[in-house]
């Protein structure tokens, strides 16, 4: 259990309006251990991103953690306000967001913000963080780093820039990194390198990954573990090679099956008719059996879940053994 860098338990994210209260993430438990990755999948408003940011204490107003804990290397944070949470983000948790643009600032020089970000959770004396700079420049894979660390953001390309964000979120030696769709805005051969990157200093540096993206794909070749999201509740969880070669949910299947494969060559990819449903629209009973082929009377009416944070399969037809 030692291992064990993050511990989210039957967390549940709600939203209160004039109508009633929506429930964007629905009793969902995982774990993250050191130098692991795990990959969050699913379509838009499957919770994915919902989920990283009650993580990282950034739910706005009025969302709350309404149940549920989250704990950090035995630390709980939920529960912390937000100064103390202020105190653990780049310091402990670190992020990676979509757009580098929204994590850097266009009129400073990408070493300042490095060694501002530097001093901010060390020691480090000026001099001795723009050394650091330029360490973790070069350990992300940044060229010719005494010039480009005076360089601005507008002078480096995407892929150059999303290192530099990597660089910062590395900067405070954090124990858990939340990236979330950190390469949806990279053409496929940055997206390949950036992914390569985030799995070597994971392995490197032992720090946990929560890597949250709507690509499977990109899942198949980076994580260790993956979690299908569907509709705010977590449909699948388990090491990415069962996932991904024998899905058990009909999500999961149909998420695989809209993959393309040079091995194997289809005239046709498959798809999932119909789309995820709205907060105030979720049916009971499983929210996917609307969309599914295989629904029964009993995914009609009864909520199938997932117990503990260790894995499994949330659908009546898996737990039966019948074929989804």
């Amino acid at each position: 259990m030692n291992d064990i860098v993050l511990d989210v338990r039957n967390l549940r994210v709600e939203f209160p309006t004039r109508k009633g209260t929506l429930t964007a993430v629905d009793d969902v438990s995982l774990q993250i251990r050191r130098g692991e990755i795990l990959g969050m999948v699913g379509e838009s408003g499957a919770g994915k991103s919902m989920t990283g940011m009650a993580i990282l204490g950034l739910l706005e107003p009025p969302g709350r953690i309404a149940a549920g804990s989250i704990h950090l290397s035995g630390d709980r944070i939920d529960t912390l306000d937000d100064k103390a949470m202020q105190t653990i983000r780049g310091r402990r948790i670190g992020a990676i967001f979509q757009d580098p643009l929204t994590s850097l600032n266009p009129l400073f020089k990408v070493g300042d913000q490095l060694v501002e970000t530097i001093r901010l959770h060390t020691q480090l004396d000026k001099s001795q963080a723009r050394e650091r700079a330029k360490e973790l420049m070069r350990e992300v894979g940044i060229p010719a780093v005494d010039e480009r660390i005076d360089n601005y953001p507008h002078q480096f390309s995407g892929g150059m820039r999303q290192r530099i964000v990597i660089a910062l979120a590395l900067s405070g030696e954090p124990e858990l990194i939340v990236a979330d769709e950190p390469t949806t805005a990279l053409d496929v051969s940055i997206q390949a390198q950036i992914t390569a990157l985030l799995k070597r200093l994971c392995r490197e540096r032992g720090t946990a990954v929560m890597l949250v993206t709507h690509d499977m794909g990109v899942i198949a070749e980076t994580a260790d573990r993956v979690a299908v999201m569907y509709a705010g509740r977590l449909a699948e969880v388990g090491d990415v090679d069962d996932v991904v070669r024998r899905p058990q949910h009909p999500y999961t299947r149909g998420l695989m099956g809209s993959i393309p494969s040079l091995q194997n060559e289809v005239e046709e990819l498959q798809m999932i008719p119909g789309s995820m449903p709205r907060l105030n629209a979720i049916p009971p009973g499983c929210a996917f059996n609307p969309r599914c082929d295989h629904a029964t009377a009993q995914c009609r009416a009864d909520m199938p879940r997932i117990n503990g944070a260790a894995g499994g399969v949330a659908c009546w037809l898996a737990t039966q053994g019948a074929p989804a």
